[in-house]
């Protein structure tokens, strides 16, 4: 039984894929078939009256009156195959638009067969007897093949033309009616063909135009394969889709088109007045905090950059300084730091297993004694990488982890430079994990795509899982949202400062090829990138001048007409009024939150070593990742190695075992890997180190002197 006409034009599939915003406004066409090109199913009435005209007088005259088949046109053509004379042939729009659903009466190069052109007559007059005149012309149009792998009519008018099927005027119409006959003939038979069919329609046509509009249109090729405001987010919609269905004629996604419009706008208009300092390239991502939807994605600069296909959203870049927020989370969350305590911001040399790793702020100039909420406000690097050495680079690692965002290597690998962001990561996945900030901790996957009945969800969402203390969380969250803890390298009035509560970090990566702006409100998390695909740096671009004022920008849009309110206070939380005492350039006076436990009424530099929080023991010497390589000509027992550490009331342990007691202890080594840990007077470890000793033949030599 022959299709009904609903079955064919619900099975037509166009090459390209449209992607709709949650609101089903288009974002983007993306092309994704490559064989073939087809576009929308285009109905009837929006089809040129002129090419139906055409098409009916040129190829079936009587279209309207027979029942499929044209049979005086079958005895013209069998008088015309007996004389020998040539002839229109007899095969009638019904009977072509049959060989067209059906693949074994489809045309070969040597033609139809007998037996083909029988079944092609029943299933002509098979069509008439279920569909009307109207449909049988609608789809015709829409399934005929025209030249090379342009099939239906709204794909060859968007080639050649550059509009759609409705149109089509008197000369657009003739030469689409001539490509029907011959869809790959040579540009001087279709321009004669051309001419012949607007003979139907005008009476005196210029053929010598006709010539010069045909060799210009078959020379185009309007129809993009890839159009729209979200070209990298239809890619990555249509890559997610394919892993679970077939790729749909369209896919919803969870973006906001106005939101979208106004991302991809802001970025370039930012962009092109950089120009001058030697910056082509942006991304952009906005996260909706609750869901984890993707509101925008914006993955290049579009014709700005010379990388554009490359999308930033998800290539992997140094992050800077965005990465000492869930730094001084932990070591919040770890209660080994408060937001008063004073770190000291000055010059610094640690001994690591590759030799001394001396961090500079980024104006190279350092602050003295800052507490924690200066430190990460201001951005000051020696006070984060100070906090690193409590924490630990692969501790650290670890909780970048469980936060959402994922390192190539362990924290060892990176060692202290982690806490300066010397890893690389993805706009997204650094995007999401800020969202996990202001989740309160809680962390969970980002979505792109809505389900609906043509592509349901594949696996329901992970709920979110708890990643860090979430008065941590909001200790950070509250200093990011400072103003005047951000007001030593950013002043009082930046482009950070916002009329509704939000939190922000700027960062920029080694040689200023990279800076970010990642922040988050009441709703809303929003992550921006400038700098350049190639990698190459950028010039004098800074925290508020690069990324920071486009970020300021969609902020500003998102919260036009709604308000942003400051997180609510976790349980566990006290509120308690700090004195900073000491050298002058410490702190005013000021309520400060506390972790329960950990409050403090007055901070000094000389007696932060009598506060519990500040009383956290770390080994200077040596170093984690150490290799310890014996003499065998030297004495074993004039090999003893030095440990050292920072604290009171420390204990030595070595694998497991009590080693020695106090700041500082000599070791005999002997071969083999240890781990070397130190523990307050209750047992707790404060801290630990791996390291390896090596030394052939002298292991035996060692055995008597014990540990």
């Amino acid at each position: 039984m022959a299709a009904t006409f609903e079955e064919v034009k619900t099975a037509h599939r166009p090459s390209d894929t449209l992607i709709l915003d949650r609101q089903g406004e288009v974002l983007h066409r993306l092309r994704t078939d490559k064989q073939l090109r087809r576009g929308p199913w285009v109905e009837l009435a929006q089809i040129s009256p002129a090419l139906r005209t055409a098409l009916v007088l040129s190829e079936d005259k009587r279209f309207y009156e027979h029942s499929g088949v044209d049979w005086q046109a079958v005895t013209a053509a069998a008088w015309a195959n007996l004389w020998n004379t040539r002839t229109r042939g007899a095969s009638t729009l019904t009977m072509q638009l049959a060989g067209l659903l059906d693949e074994d009466l489809r045309r070969s190069n040597a033609g139809r067969s007998v037996v083909q052109k029988l079944g092609q007559t029943f299933s002509a007059q098979s069509l008439e007897r279920q569909w009307r005149k109207d449909q049988i012309l609608e789809a015709y149009l829409n399934l005929v093949p025209f030249r090379g792998e342009l099939v239906g009519i709204e794909a060859l008018s968007q080639t050649l033309f550059g509009k759609a099927a409705h149109g089509l005027n008197h000369l657009e119409a003739a030469m689409a009616v001539a490509l029907v006959r011959a869809p790959n003939a040579k540009e001087r038979q279709v321009a004669q063909r051309s001419c012949q069919v607007l003979k139907s329609l005008e009476p005196r046509p210029d053929c010598e135009t006709v010539s010069l509009f045909v060799c210009a249109a078959l020379a185009r090729r309007d129809y993009a394969a890839d159009e729209g405001i979200a070209p990298h987010l239809a890619r990555q919609a249509v890559r997610q889709v394919a892993q679970t269905h077939t790729t749909p004629a369209t896919i919803t996604t969870t973006l906001s088109a106005p939101l979208q419009r106004f991302a991809v706008q802001t970025l370039h208009t930012h962009l092109r007045e950089l120009a001058g300092r030697h910056v082509e390239d942006g991304a952009l991502v906005v996260l909706d905090n609750a869901s984890g939807e993707v509101r925008a994605w914006v993955g290049s600069s579009g014709a700005l950059s010379q990388a554009e296909q490359v999308d930033a959203v998800t290539a992997l870049r140094q992050p800077g300084s965005t990465l000492k927020p869930f730094l001084y989370a932990q070591a919040l969350a770890e209660k080994r730091i408060t937001a008063a305590s004073l770190l000291e911001d000055s010059s610094a040399q640690i001994q690591t297993s590759g030799g001394l790793y001396i961090p500079q702020n980024y104006d190279h100039h350092f602050k003295g004694w800052v507490s924690t909420r200066t430190a990460l406000g201001a951005s000051l690097n020696v006070p984060a990488v100070r906090t690193l050495v409590m924490v630990g680079p692969d501790a650290f690692q670890k909780q970048l982890q469980r936060m959402g965002l994922p390192l190539k290597q362990s924290g060892d690998y990176y060692g202290f430079s982690l806490a300066l962001g010397s890893a690389e990561v993805s706009l997204l996945d650094l995007s999401n994990t800020y969202r996990t900030l202001a989740n309160g901790g809680r962390s969970s996957p980002t979505t792109l795509l809505r389900p609906t009945k043509a592509s349901p969800k594949s696996a329901p969402t992970p709920a979110p899982s708890s990643a860090l203390d979430a008065r941590a969380a909001f200790i950070v969250s509250d200093i990011l949202s400072d103003p005047l803890a951000r007001a030593r390298t950013f002043g009082t009035d930046s482009v950070l400062a916002t009329r509704y509560w939000s939190a922000v970090k700027t960062g920029t990566s080694k040689d200023m090829r990279d800076n970010w702006a990642v922040g988050y409100s009441q709703h809303y998390t929003v992550g921006v990138w400038v700098g350049n695909a190639s990698g190459a740096p950028m010039w004098d671009v800074s925290g508020t001048t690069g990324a920071a004022p486009i970020w300021a920008a969609v902020m500003n849009f998102l919260h036009a007409r709604q308000n942003s309110q400051a997180p609510k206070i976790p349980p566990g939380m006290v509120r308690q009024r700090v004195l900073f005492e000491g050298p002058a350039n410490t702190e005013a006076a000021r309520d400060e939150w506390f972790i329960a436990g950990t409050e403090q009424a007055t901070i000094a530099t000389a007696s932060q070593d009598k506060s519990a929080l500040a009383n956290v023991g770390r080994i200077t010497s040596p170093t984690h990742g150490s290799i310890i390589a014996l003499d065998p000509d030297i004495p074993p027992q004039r090999q003893r190695l030095t440990l050292q550490a920072q604290g009171h009331q420390l204990r030595w342990l070595l694998d497991g075992q009590a080693l020695a007691q106090g700041n500082q202890a000599l070791w005999l080594p002997w071969p083999g890997r240890h781990t070397l840990q130190i523990t307050d007077a209750k047992g707790k470890v404060l801290d630990e180190v791996k390291l390896e000793v090596r030394g052939a033949g002298v292991k035996n030599a060692l055995s008597k002197f014990g540990p």
